[in-house]
């Protein structure tokens, strides 16, 4: 509804026909804003704009720039209001960090911190029935190793850590970044760590653990692949590694100098030598996934063409 001056309302009930043709409705309406000095109508709030996904929640993106807490949150609670009435069961409502004070005016309506990504945290505010049913966020970092296997000599690349308390063989690896194949992630850090090429050629094996120091108290899950070396020179980082060398599996296997699983998985390559890499591999095929233009990569052991 426009708001409107009590000069502007005087004239317009000055030009309207005589009392008796005019409704008491009207009449009673346009002297309530004709009326002397009082406080001013309450004008239309402007509303948050958020974007509707399908499964009945609203995201705003956005949030107006040089807004006080005050005003912000008065806009917030008639948002919610609106999307309420509309049905919606969840926000989520993005706010940069050069606004992070407007967290706090979103707390008082309920709203709890969800995850953050660079300078953005994301809160949710769960709306509809019962418990919330909001999915959390990613809760696993993901390491990868890389053992690269030289098949003519039977050795494999392995490195120690230079900052662990003790100094183990392993494999190279680390964590993988955002978007990265795991085969990309072994074929690169291999490459960082020690300065030696490689092809990724299987996965070998996924490890998971919980509660996991190195990963902020989450869970971990650590695959290692299975790669071919381009080159053979080392130059192995010195601020990651203290030392990088070619070792033999069958020391490897045996060895005390080493960690639990870098011990299964030299066992392993050893019978991949022995009977052949199909026995341990398991082989990568990128299919296009359900949503248009995207693909995934899934792991298992080959079929044999029958069953193909």
């Amino acid at each position: 509804m426009a708001v409107f001056s009590s000069a502007v309302l005087r004239s317009v009930l000055n030009l309207m026909p005589t009392q008796g043709s005019r409704s008491s409705c009207s009449l009673r309406w346009l002297r309530r804003f004709s009326a002397g000095p009082g406080p001013e109508p309450r004008s239309v709030r402007a509303l948050l704009s958020g974007e509707s996904d399908r499964y009945g929640g609203v995201t705003v993106r956005h949030l107006p720039g040089q807004i006080s807490e005050s005003t912000f949150s008065s806009m917030l609670r008639d948002s919610l209001s609106q999307w309420r009435s509309e049905g919606r069961i969840a926000v989520w409502l993005y706010v940069p960090l050069a606004q992070c004070r407007l967290a706090e005016a979103a707390a008082v309506h309920g709203f709890t911190f969800h995850h953050a990504l660079g300078d953005t945290a994301v809160l949710s505010l769960w709306m509809g029935s019962g418990e919330s049913r909001l999915p959390g966020y990613a809760t696993h970092q993901v390491g990868v190793a890389g053992a690269v296997v030289n098949e003519s000599s039977g050795k494999v690349l392995v490195v120690q850590d230079k900052n662990k308390t003790v100094n183990a063989w392993k494999f190279p690896g680390g964590l993988s970044n955002p978007g990265e194949n795991i085969g990309a992630t072994a074929v690169r850090e291999v490459f960082e760590e020690t300065g030696v090429r490689s092809d990724f050629r299987s996965l070998l094996s996924i490890r998971q653990q919980h509660n996991h120091p190195g990963a902020f108290g989450m869970s971990d899950m650590y695959l290692i692949c299975r790669l071919s070396p381009l080159t053979h020179d080392i130059s192995f980082c010195t601020q990651e590694c203290l030392r990088c060398e070619w070792l033999d599996l069958v020391d490897l296997a045996k060895t005390k100098d080493t960690t639990p699983v870098t011990s299964r998985i030299a066992k392993l390559l050893l019978y991949g030598l022995e009977k052949g890499f199909d026995s341990i591999d398991l082989s990568m095929e990128e299919v296009p996934a359900v949503y248009t233009g995207l693909f995934y990569q899934i792991y298992h052991r080959k079929l044999p063409v029958e069953h193909k």
